[in-house]
């Protein structure tokens, strides 16, 4: 009979992607009825109501990620100042790859955003977890 012996660590990081996706997920819906809200009750302009709902949204995500979904204890400072680095390399990321999946493999535009999406959210996980918020070396 054998053996599959799957490391610790393994289990561990599948963890860490499903809080990961499972905090997007949550994030995407509050900072959207957010954005509803300041439009239909408050009368915020859709400008700026999809600015508050976004910046809002990245703030909880922040702050979830690290938290809950990373466990990080470091400077929240320094965590925060490289989850925009990582967050500003995967939207250029995105972008690149919904623009050459539709325009030069000739995928539809819904379905290169689809596969934007996926790229987006691998970057994202990766440079939080391996980045932004890593196991600093104890002193």
């Amino acid at each position: 009979m054998n053996n599959v012996h799957v490391r610790p660590d393994l289990y561990l990081r599948l963890g860490e992607l499903a809080r990961f996706l499972f905090v997007g997920a949550g994030n995407t819906l509050f900072s959207l009825l957010l954005i509803f809200m300041l439009i239909s009750y408050a009368g915020a302009d859709y400008r700026v109501a999809n600015f508050l709902g976004y910046v809002v949204g990245y703030v909880i995500s922040f702050s979830l990620n690290r938290l809950w979904t990373f466990r990080h204890t470091g400077c929240w400072k320094k965590g925060f100042l490289r989850w925009s680095l990582v967050a500003l390399i995967a939207y250029l990321v995105n972008l690149s790859v919904v623009v050459f999946t539709h325009t030069e493999m000739g995928i539809g535009i819904y379905t290169a955003q689809l596969i934007g999406i996926a790229v987006y959210t691998m970057t994202s996980f990766l440079g939080g977890r391996f980045f932004v918020f890593a196991m600093e070396p104890s002193v």
